[in-house]
């Protein structure tokens, strides 16, 4: 959320005046932080992005006092993500779903990053506006990729990966990066490498799972990669994988590796669920069902054999660079938001 916020920022400087408060310490001591925050700068907008107990709660008391605009800005269904991985208990899940319910209906203005998310709270008689996960298009664009490809021992092989933290959910027994190593153990015996980058408490799972299949020299896991040297990793990556579980959770989620992907010109394979259904072409697209598809990594190496018997089919990723520039640029977006602020702004 920090290079989000960061990233709409550069674009509106000279619009707005514009001050970027982030999350510290525990949720009472950030509470304080974000009013004082507040309390100082005397904003005519606060925008909260995601829900969380210390913005949302920090910027309703400013608000309670000074009459400002806040808008909210959330994208994921957090009750619902909760109880599907499981991580909370009663407790935690009641007070997750009157947080939610809370922060949609007390702020002048809502913002969601899905258009199904949008769908879903205008059944629940809640407007809001999409304004989708964003990319810096040009700071991604493609890299030559030879030398990190030869660092890494990548030869010739076709290469298949993803980024994002991984988070184990004990209740599912599945993490982000599952479907990668269940690839990967189908492809055992085709010239295909695995890559994961990122961090978190699953890829000890994962790494372990490599280790049960006997495919460790399959999956090339790299850990946390800074922002600014990402797109020249992205870019060892031939193939990148997007996937959404297809429930609430995941129509509603946020698409943020999507526009990164694209914007690198990385063909993409991405489950048939939600945004990424809006904007890339059907060979890229994967059935899904449900929460844990079992069956979805044998979708995946079937896709993955058309590519190998066919590589000039990945030429086609190329045009995913257009498709970043004109629907997740942070240029075009930071328009969007401006007549969002605007707009909440005359209505107050």
């Amino acid at each position: 959320m920090g290079y989000r916020a960061r990233g709409f920022e550069s674009h509106l400087r000279d619009r707005f005046d514009i001050h970027i408060g982030y999350r510290e310490g525990n949720k009472i001591l950030a509470l304080l932080r974000f009013w004082k925050f507040l309390r100082r700068h005397r904003p005519d907008v606060t925008y909260v992005f995601d829900i969380s107990y210390s913005a949302v709660m920090g910027s309703w008391l400013h608000r309670l006092f000074m009459r400002n605009v806040l808008i909210v800005e959330t994208g994921d269904a957090i009750y619902e993500l909760m109880r599907s991985n499981g991580n909370r208990g009663r407790l935690g899940l009641w007070l997750t779903r009157w947080l939610e319910n809370f922060s949609l209906r007390m702020a002048n203005h809502l913002v969601v990053r899905g258009t199904y998310h949008q769908r879903w709270l205008k059944q629940q008689g809640l407007k809001s506006d999409v304004i989708q996960d964003g990319v810096e298009a040009e700071a991604f664009a493609p890299h030559r990729a030879e030398y990190l490809r030869r660092k890494h021992g990548l030869n010739g092989e076709l290469t298949v990966g993803m980024v994002g933290s991984s988070v184990w959910s004990e209740k599912l027994g599945m993490c982000y990066g599952w479907d990668l190593v269940e690839t990967m153990r189908l492809v055992a015996q085709q010239p295909v490498r695995g890559i994961m980058i990122g961090d978190g408490s699953g890829i000890a799972h994962l790494k372990t799972l490599c280790r049960e299949y006997g495919i460790q020299e399959k999956v090339l896991f790299l850990g946390r990669i800074p922002s600014e040297t990402l797109p020249q990793y992205l870019s060892m990556i031939d193939v990148c994988l997007s996937t959404q579980t297809n429930d609430l959770v995941g129509r509603v989620r946020t698409t943020g590796k999507l526009p990164l992907y694209l914007a690198n010109g990385r063909y993409v394979l991405a489950s048939d669920v939600g945004e990424a259904s809006l904007v890339l072409p059907k060979e890229m697209l994967v059935h899904y069902e449900g929460i844990k598809d079992e069956e979805y990594p044998a979708r995946l190496k079937e896709k993955i054999e058309t590519l190998l018997a066919r590589p000039e089919i990945l030429a086609g990723a190329a045009n995913n660079i257009d498709v970043a520039k004109h629907n997740f640029d942070y240029a075009l977006l930071a328009v969007r938001m401006r007549e969002i602020i605007e707009g909440a702004v005359t209505q107050a």
